[in-house]
């Protein structure tokens, strides 16, 4: 693995205080704030560590209920709803100084056959024809605030390759709020489904929300924008692996009320869907 993507799995790994309250340290991606994936990606972590080994995440639920500050550490408090014969099901609220910032419920079941279909890929270019993410930005890197330049250059713990209008960010055109984004970690890492599952956690925020301000000609780059997300929502459907390519196909139905809403579906490079999202996040024009 790379240096990076090793201090994320560090991360996400958290610490255990006492029986069912684990502590994650925070990480300054120079937003001022804690990273919406971040804190989903340790809340998982967290409840992982509460449920049988044999029993994998199906479905979580999140909701952001304050700004996290990256200048302390989050406390995740474990409670252990359920535990049946098939399911699981945790809740965990993420403290800082006190005070709730973030709470989610998160399924869990046995490996079961059933009834399968799934709704097909939608035809994508290979990941390896399509520039980075970075590789997009560096092209304005002279326009970017120093903080982003910074990070333009520096190694990240994910490459992320979208399939999307090569626009200019500060004057976009306006287009249909659809997108298409392949992701995969910088590294290969342990066949240990759970860290799987809540890296995906961490990568799913990315390029997601945005996707509802394409018909409006804004990214968020435009001067005045306030982004957050408000809820977080993914489906597990079947194993993967999130050191290979997958594919993230977003659309955003409806935005109203400062709020946009987005979601998506999520695939492997052979085609296979392997999980469902969706969010709904505050996009105002101040």
């Amino acid at each position: 693995m790379s240096k990076v993507l090793d201090e994320l799995v560090e991360l996400l790994g958290l610490e255990s205080i006492e029986e069912n309250l684990f502590r994650g340290q925070s990480q300054d991606l120079g937003w001022g704030t804690v990273y919406g994936g971040h804190v989903l990606g340790q809340a998982l972590s967290a409840a992982v560590r509460t449920v049988p080994a044999e029993r994998r995440v199906h479905s979580m639920h999140a909701y952001f209920l304050r700004p996290g500050d990256v200048s302390k550490p989050i406390i995740y408090d474990v409670d252990r709803t359920r535990d049946g014969g098939s399911f699981n099901t945790r809740r965990v609220v993420a403290i800082q100084s006190g005070h709730p910032i973030f709470h989610a419920a998160a399924s869990f079941q046995i490996d079961e056959p059933g009834f399968e279909h799934a709704e097909a890929m939608p035809n994508a270019p290979a990941p390896h024809t399509l520039r980075t993410e970075q590789e997009r930005l560096l092209v304005h890197a002279d326009r970017l605030p120093a903080f982003l330049r910074k990070r333009l250059t520096s190694a990240r713990p994910f490459e992320v390759r979208p399939i999307e209008p090569d626009d200019d960010p500060f004057t976009p055109s306006k287009h249909p709020p659809h997108r298409m984004v392949w992701f995969k970690t910088a590294g290969r890492l342990p066949d240990d489904p759970a860290l799987h599952a809540y890296l995906f956690a961490y990568a799913s925020d990315y390029s997601f929300l945005t996707t509802a301000l394409f018909p409006h000609g804004a990214t968020w780059i435009t001067p005045g924008m306030q982004i957050a997300s408000l809820d977080h929502v993914i489906w597990f459907h079947a194993p993967f692996r999130v050191d290979e390519w997958l594919l993230h196909v977003v659309d955003s139905p409806a935005a109203h009320g400062a709020r946009g809403f987005v979601r998506g579906r999520v695939y492997t490079q052979s085609g296979r869907l392997v999980a469902s999202t969706a969010q709904e996040g505050l996009i105002r024009m101040k």
